[in-house]
């Protein structure tokens, strides 16, 4: 077990960054004396040489931190099972916590996000000939190693910041694990239960350093909300600028957060920050209240406009498609589109996502107080999407869903600008309201002609979708 080829961790998908559960994961094996190696799916081929160093590992563990890389992850399993039934095949990170009892026929070990030293204890026991199913246990607090990103693809292999014309090597850290906020169609709630871990400031910056020196000019902060710990989050952004003040920066924060602690943005900019991602998800406080999200609809334009003040750009993301959402809503989510400006920033991607209702999920438990319930609209589990189906009440919506995930996936086969895109995507939802095409005049906040598209990944970035067509296509 301790031989280079008898350990392979496999990541089928990240939003386009180096996996940094795997990366973690190999340095505390490393230290333990073990010589894993790792695949990543996501930049490299499923071909014979791959397939044959699956077939031949001992132990092959499968990196799932989100929906897409688990429904990648299960065929990744089942070819290791066809190849050779002695592996020991292990599924771990956040999707498999929620999914362990249907994982518990197709794996032989299941275990949760942050399960590093469980993960070392299990090659142990295999070195040791013992017949383990190691089980879930919930996160907590650790020892933090600096993740070894050595037996991972090189970072230009990854996405890249787009930039006045440019594309520059982007690195990927974590400063936080957890979050404090219990939104109800969020994976993490149900996992780590509101509690959110301060990785330490040394380590982070370490990891920052090692891929900075490896070619990243810009480091994407992936904590689930950057500001969960403000002073932590301020501290490093004012490290990290001071030792490489050419390296820019982004993060994730909620919009209740942004509003909350406005004073901080404009030192993060200052320091290095170009954009925030912030899952507003939606504009309708009906919609709002049954996910839980902690802000309203009139806090979007607020906290718009104060990340904008602060020199940065808002990329918000959206969970455009609810049992809740009317066709109206849509359409006035397209128009605050048009009217703020923001056709450049929201990944069309964004404005065809459908509510996922994965096993686990807090919309299966009784609604709080106020909140609209999904009962009324749930469908039985679909096994294979790992989602519960649901039905619109208005079968327009889910018409127009289909249309615009279509139109979606055939621009980002032709590599359609997105402004572009999101104009059709706006006539589209225009013609199914019955409402004659709309191009509102150029008003709102930092409404202003572009020359250049404002920075971003070039990944968009969505943790909660089905596989695209391109990724299942790789099995």
């Amino acid at each position: 077990m301790r031989g280079s080829g008898e350990i392979v961790f496999v990541s089928c998908y990240e939003p386009g960054h180096q996996p940094q559960g795997v990366a973690t994961a190999v340095a505390f094996l490393r230290r333990a004396g073990f010589q894993p190696t790792c695949l990543d799916l996501a930049v490299e081929p499923l071909d014979d040489a791959a397939r044959a160093r699956l077939a031949a590992a001992r132990l092959v563990a499968i990196s799932v931190p989100m929906h897409t890389a688990l429904v990648l992850g299960r065929r990744v399993a089942a070819q290791v099972r066809r190849a050779n039934p002695a592996t020991h095949v292990c599924v771990f990170g956040m999707y498999a916590t929620l999914n362990r009892a249907l994982l518990a026929g197709e794996a032989d070990s299941v275990l949760g996000p942050d399960c590093e030293a469980q993960l070392v204890e299990l090659a142990e026991a295999l070195a040791a000939g013992q017949d383990v199913a190691a089980q879930p246990r919930p996160p907590g607090r650790r020892a933090e190693l600096v993740p070894d990103r050595s037996a991972l693809p090189p970072l230009a292999k990854y996405a890249r910041l787009a930039i006045a014309g440019e594309e520059r090597v982007a690195g990927h850290v974590e400063a936080t694990r957890g979050c404090k906020h219990l939104c109800r169609h969020c994976p993490i709630p149900p996992v780590y239960e509101g509690r959110f871990y301060a990785v330490p400031a040394d380590v982070v910056l370490d990891d920052a350093r090692a891929q900075i020196a490896a070619g990243a000019r810009h480091i994407d902060f992936g904590d689930p909300d950057f500001l969960n710990g403000p002073t932590h989050a301020l501290r490093i952004a004012r490290a990290l600028h001071a030792e490489h003040p050419t390296v820019t920066f982004s993060f994730t924060a909620k919009v209740e957060h942004i509003v909350a602690h406005r004073a901080l943005l404009p030192e993060l900019a200052a320091a290095g920050a170009l954009f925030v991602v912030s899952a507003v998800e939606s504009l309708s406080d009906q919609v709002l209240a049954a996910l839980a999200k902690g802000h309203s609809a009139a806090d979007v334009p607020r906290a718009l406009e104060i990340v904008r003040a602060a020199g940065l750009s808002l990329r918000p993301t959206f969970v455009a498609f609810t049992p809740w959402t009317t066709l109206d809503d849509y359409l006035q989510l397209c128009r605050f589109i048009r009217a703020h400006a923001l056709e450049d920033e929201v990944d069309p991607v964004q404005l065809s996502l459908r509510l996922l209702v994965p096993p686990g999920s807090a919309l299966l438990d009784a609604p709080p107080d106020g909140a609209p319930d999904i009962s009324p609209f749930l469908g039985p589990l679909d096994e294979q999407a790992l989602s519960y189906r649901w039905t619109h009440p208005d079968p327009r919506m889910d018409r127009l869903e289909a249309d615009v995930s279509a139109l979606v996936e055939e621009a980002t086969r032709t590599g359609e600008a997105p402004a572009t895109t999101f104009a059709r995507i706006h006539r589209l939802a225009a013609t199914t309201a019955g409402v004659p095409d709309e191009a509102p005049a150029p008003t709102g906040i930092g409404r202003r002609p572009r020359r250049e598209p404002p920075p971003h990944l070039t990944e968009p970035w969505f943790c909660c979708a089905q596989p695209t067509r391109r990724q299942l296509d790789v099995f």
